[in-house]
């Protein structure tokens, strides 16, 4: 019989869900607010790769911070700091906005305009990574060990609801009343995520660490070493390097894609993002099913393998109606994949070493992020002059299904449901 998850859970829960309702409105209103800016692939990449290069560079000692301090409060400072950049961005586009949605700004206020975009992403970028680590690592002291796979589901669903469904089509709307609402919308989301954050009671500082609080790289290095020499969660994190920078890479020109290929209007492109929520509230609902029945090393390959399918099939095609089922499929498997490899690092890394772990686990998986978005941009400009540019909006796509079938045969042999099976026993013993 299952429990409950509890009234701190449910707090979490409204607290993630509010903030990711922002995300959603951000997914159409950044790229958008980008795209009045420049139409140049390579600076496109550029804000893209803002957002997700502090996975790169902060990912590391975001994981030393989150093991000393309170995760909820580290949460709730992360969550104001957004709050507080987000309504100053808001601020300068609501000046702007007359240049903006005109036929586009000056050379030199088009410059301006993009840098500040860039490094009010990247900070945005960096809170979120702190913020994000401390959400992954205080679940565990809020639910029962046994029901982290239905915690992170529905978690998962209900984000992927808010940044996929309910979040995109309300920035297109938005967007077509002023460009600057749906940012001051999203900056909101932060202050009232903080709030419920509040909320939550009891003591969320992880348990003392080994060695003295100043041996800063000592711990660093100790969370680096249990990742690396793990014949798991090594090959995982890095596999999912690659598949996040891959859809990065596809993401970085997404507007361009659905602008010039598919012909889409800011309402149309909200509409055309629904499809995550679709396939992910599927996936949180139906994940550990579909892991129980065929296993959970054929799961992560079923991942893989759609990956394939999927991004090849959007490179091929106009049809908005075909993208938005390719995109429903793949975020059903990336939900089974987060389920999985989530819940299994939650359960096997120890306590003391979790927001450590998590975190170079993210380095690998996450970093690479602003690597794939970087390369998506510059891609796309230098294939432009051979292939033209319609083809040059379709190559990530292209690229991306063919490594994702690499990625499987390399996944073969390393995450196997044996393997996976060993790491739940050995963390089942210690647990004991």
């Amino acid at each position: 019989m299952r429990g409950r998850l509890g009234r701190n859970y449910w707090k979490l829960w409204a607290a993630s869900v509010t903030s990711n309702f922002g995300d959603g409105v951000g997914t159409v209103a950044y790229p958008w607010l980008a795209a009045a800016i420049t139409r140049d692939g390579f600076e496109l990449g550029l804000v893209t790769v803002a957002v997700r290069l502090p996975w790169l560079l902060v990912s590391l000692p975001a994981g030393v911070v989150t093991d000393r301090v309170d995760r909820r409060r580290l949460m709730v400072g992360m969550d104001l700091t957004r709050f507080a950049l987000t309504l100053g961005l808001a601020a300068v586009v609501a000046a702007n906005s007359a240049v903006l949605s005109g036929p586009g700004p000056q050379r030199s206020l088009k410059t301006a305009l993009l840098w500040t975009l860039i490094g009010a992403s990247f900070l945005i970028g960096c809170a979120e990574v702190l913020r994000d680590n401390a959400a992954q690592t205080i679940l565990p002291a809020i639910v029962p060990a046994e029901q982290l796979e239905r915690a992170n589901g529905r978690l998962w669903g209900a984000e992927m609801v808010m940044n996929s469904f309910v979040g995109p089509p309300v920035g297109g709307l938005l967007l077509a009343v002023a460009l600057a609402l749906p940012v001051f919308v999203d900056a909101g989301t932060f202050a009232v995520a903080a709030a419920l954050l509040l909320l939550i009671g009891g003591d969320f500082r992880p348990p003392a660490t080994d060695g003295p609080r100043g041996a800063f790289r000592a711990q660093l290095r100790e969370g680096m070493g249990w990742l690396w020499n793990h014949p798991l969660f090594r090959p995982m994190a890095l596999i999912l390097g690659v598949i996040n920078g891959l859809a990065m890479m596809t993401m970085a020109t997404y507007v361009f894609f659905v602008q010039e290929i598919l012909s889409l209007d800011a309402a149309a492109f909200g509409a055309l993002m629904t499809s995550g929520a679709v396939g992910g509230v599927v996936g949180s609902a139906v994940a550990h099913r579909v892991s129980a029945r065929i296993g959970k090393g054929p799961s992560l390959f079923l991942t893989l393998l759609g990956g394939a399918v999927a991004f090849t099939v959007i490179g091929l095609t106009s049809s908005a109606i075909v993208v938005w089922v390719m995109f429903l499929a793949e975020s059903f498997l990336g939900v089974l994949w987060n389920v999985i490899t989530v819940s299994l690092r939650q359960r096997a890394i120890p306590d003391a070493l979790l927001g450590r772990v998590n975190s170079v686990y993210r380095f690998f998986g996450w970093g690479m992020m602003s690597v794939g978005a970087l390369a998506g941009g510059a891609l796309v400009s230098a294939s432009e002059s051979l292939l033209g540019r319609e083809w040059a909006l379709r190559l990530p796509f292209l690229i991306a299904g063919a490594i994702h079938a690499v990625a499987f045969l390399y996944a073969l042999p390393r995450l196997n449901s044996a393997r996976i099976a060993a790491v739940e026993e050995a963390a089942g013993r210690a647990g004991a």
